[in-house]
């Protein structure tokens, strides 16, 4: 499995993303190759599918994109039952890693 971590320059959610990720990979047991892509236009970021920073991308997919959104350089906000957040639950990443 690889996951790709595309974010902007400065983004603030960059960190705790990852951190997240390496605790759903641990709690699953998972492996995985995990990637950071800092992304510096709005050209690279449509051609990679980053919808917002930080963006997760599991084998080239975006399990958390609703819809065909456009790409987007700007931060990027995930939907939970507790609201809105710069970063998913570890819960919807493990659903999302076992895919």
């Amino acid at each position: 499995m690889e996951i790709e971590l595309l974010y902007v320059p400065d983004c603030p959610n960059r960190s705790v993303v990852r951190d997240l990720v390496e605790l759903a990979l641990a709690r699953t047991q998972l492996s995985a190759v995990v990637q950071e892509r800092e992304v510096h236009s709005s050209k690279e970021a449509e051609r990679l599918g980053m919808r917002g920073s930080p963006t997760i991308l599991i084998d080239g997919w975006d399990p958390f994109a609703r819809g065909a959104g456009p790409a987007a350089m700007s931060c990027r906000l995930y939907r939970s039952d507790a609201g809105l957040s710069g970063a998913p639950t570890v819960s919807q990443l493990i659903e999302a890693l076992r895919g």
